[in-house]
């Protein structure tokens, strides 16, 4: 394949004109913090549409290549190859200025990031897009989502799959379909602003290894430590504090770095020393000792309760649920409405009705959307020329309550593929296959004035984080154990990623909440959709509408949580007028300390 096999034939739209840079890397693993780049391809198109340019290279990473049954690229093809940081300038005169574009781009991103770090350079990226992303808010009538997918789609040659450069170029030819397609349904693209590390040098942080043993509650007077008590320590100690860290956690104490009620015990030698872990200590009636007590204590530390082995079922193939028959209690089976106007509390309750008929609710418009509800000024949300453009029936809210639902003709476009399963609030479905990771997506119509923030809890037996790093959010987007991460898609779409394989014993539920960040409320930003798939580019196995009432700040989206020996997936949809700071602290976390 040459440069202009591909060649886009029509010029990029209006609004979708950048200078872009598509990229792709094949790497000896998953975790950028950890494994390296093995071969990268760039190629460079203006904001005509036009290639500009395009660059590749193999890497030799001066580690084990990996999987080479799935990139190929065994030692001796990497050997003489250059070395990353040899290559880094070439690579960052062709980002520099461009809009970074890739398929699952924080994937990409990430290792480049990292690559640039250990050669002590930043990576010219300032702003990124994800074409995975891109076409999950299309809603295209494929199976997956993947590249290959994605190619036979959109109509373009791929030669040689998990080859960089042959990936990249067809990276070209889906983008500029997707743009296209983007353009046609009026949607923004999902831009993500990559801001500079504060410190170029790269200095991966160590995983954590959670406590083995279950919480048994508070230290009681003149009782014993046992193992699994939660620890906490402030203020001033004579014993080093890494020391006194590393003593408790070879005794089997769980030492954290806040107090919430869950706490055993706080050990500080100064009793008026005014903390924040002090004051929340007073607050819950957390016991209090000094640091000669608890070293006393050390001494004799009781045996604990481990945290019970899961029992690991069997892998299974992926079940898809069962489609929707249109029956008279389910006539609008196999639609997706947009519902549009409306006060939030009417749009909601017009939302639980669509899904009791059948149908599913959509929050952005979409190529599955089949249908337009309006409700009071609808017709003044600024869709409603793509609406009439693209000719989709239009209703209004009696059409909800009408008794000739099932003659109405069914969508235009049957999709080749079983649809999602509809959960409403509060529905549960079982997991099917637990040896992949697991990708809980939220999405929303993007605001104009407030940012959403997507955030995830690692929690235990009791409900409460091993680690104050289990609490994931847009600063610390992975825990210790890098089993649960936060993958920032969009302005307005973001993912929590979950390998239930690799999760400990001690980790029993994750929750997946929102907060709006600033005085917004979620009645402001409208309908969240939550939606859990076996895979970054695999079709959803459930999906959900969530709204919140108008005051709520924080929102509840979904968990996983252990059910026996399998994983289940609740949408939850429970809205909280309080903060994020006070959602955190209700499972150990005070993100104030």
């Amino acid at each position: 394949m040459t440069l202009g096999d591909t060649a886009i034939t029509t010029p990029f739209p209006p609004g979708y004109a950048h200078e872009w840079a598509l990229v792709d890397v094949e790497t000896s693993g998953l975790v950028a913090r950890r494994d390296r780049v093995l071969s990268v391809a760039v190629v460079t198109m203006g904001p005509d549409g036009a290639r500009t340019g395009e660059f590749s290279t193999l890497v030799d990473p001066g580690c084990d290549p990996g999987p080479v049954h799935v990139h190929g690229l065994t030692r001796e093809r990497l050997s003489g190859a250059p070395d990353f940081q040899q290559v880094a300038e070439e690579i960052a005169a062709l980002l520099r200025g461009r809009v970074m574009v890739a398929h699952n781009a924080q994937f990409d991103y990430g290792f480049l990031d990292h690559e640039f770090s250990r050669a002590r350079l930043s990576l010219p990226v300032s702003r990124r897009l994800c074409t995975l992303a891109l076409n999950r808010q299309l809603e295209l009538p494929t199976p997956d989502l993947k590249l290959s997918t994605l190619a036979a789609h959109y109509g373009v040659p791929q030669t040689r799959a998990h080859d960089a450069l042959d990936d990249t170029r067809v990276l070209a030819g889906i983008f500029g379909a997707s743009l296209r397609e983007s353009a046609r349904l009026g949607l923004a693209l999902p831009l993500v602003a990559c801001p500079p590390r504060q410190n170029s040098r790269f200095a991966p942080s160590p995983p954590k290894t959670p406590c083995a043993y279950r919480n048994p509650g508070r230290l009681t007077e003149g009782g014993p430590l046992v193992q699994g008590m939660k620890v906490a320590i402030t203020g001033e100690t004579a014993t080093a504090r890494t020391e006194l860290i590393a003593r408790s956690v070879a005794a089997g104490l769980n030492v954290m770095g806040s107090v919430s009620r869950h706490t055993s015990v706080l050990v500080t030698d100064d009793p008026a020393v005014r903390s924040t872990k002090a004051r929340r200590a007073a607050a819950e009636g957390v016991p209090v000792i000094d640091e000669a007590a608890f070293l006393r204590l050390l001494g004799d530390v009781r045996p604990g309760t481990a945290h019970q082995e899961p029992v690991v079922p069997a892998p299974r193939a992926p079940k898809r649920p069962e489609p929707v028959v249109r029956t008279a209690d389910k006539p609008l089976a196999g639609r997706r409405v947009l519902i549009l106007g409306g006060p939030h509390a009417e749009a909601a309750a017009a939302r639980t009705r669509l899904v009791e008929l059948g149908g599913s609710a959509a929050v952005n418009l979409s190529r599955g959307v089949t249908d337009v509800l309006l409700l009071a000024d609808g017709d003044r949300d600024r869709r409603m020329a793509r609406v009439t453009e693209l000719g989709l029936p239009v209703r209004d809210i009696g059409w909800l309550a009408g008794t000739g639902l099932l003659d109405a003709p069914g969508p235009a476009e049957e999709p080749s593929h079983p649809a999602p399963l509809v959960l409403p609030r509060g529905g549960v479905t079982d997991l099917p296959d637990t040896t992949r990771p697991w990708h809980v997506t939220a999405s929303w119509a993007p605001p104009a004035d407030c940012e959403v923030d997507v955030v995830a809890f690692v929690l235990d037996e009791d409900g409460q984080v091993t680690f104050d790093e289990d609490f994931v959010f847009y600063g610390a987007p992975e825990n210790p154990g890098g089993t649960v991460r936060l993958l920032a898609d969009g302005p307005a779409e973001q993912t929590i990623t979950v390998d239930l394989a690799a999760l400990p014993p001690a980790f029993h539920r994750i929750v997946v909440a929102a907060a709006v960040d600033g005085d917004p409320t979620f009645g402001e930003i409208g309908a969240v959709q939550v939606a859990a798939a076996p895979g970054g580019g695999d079709a959803p196995l459930a999906r959900a509408t969530l709204d919140a009432a108008t005051t709520e700040r924080t929102l509840l989206l979904a968990e996983l949580y252990r059910r026996g020996p399998a994983w289940r997936f609740r949408a939850i949809g429970q809205g909280h007028d309080f903060s994020l700071a006070e959602l955190a602290r209700g499972y150990g976390v005070d993100i104030a300390d």
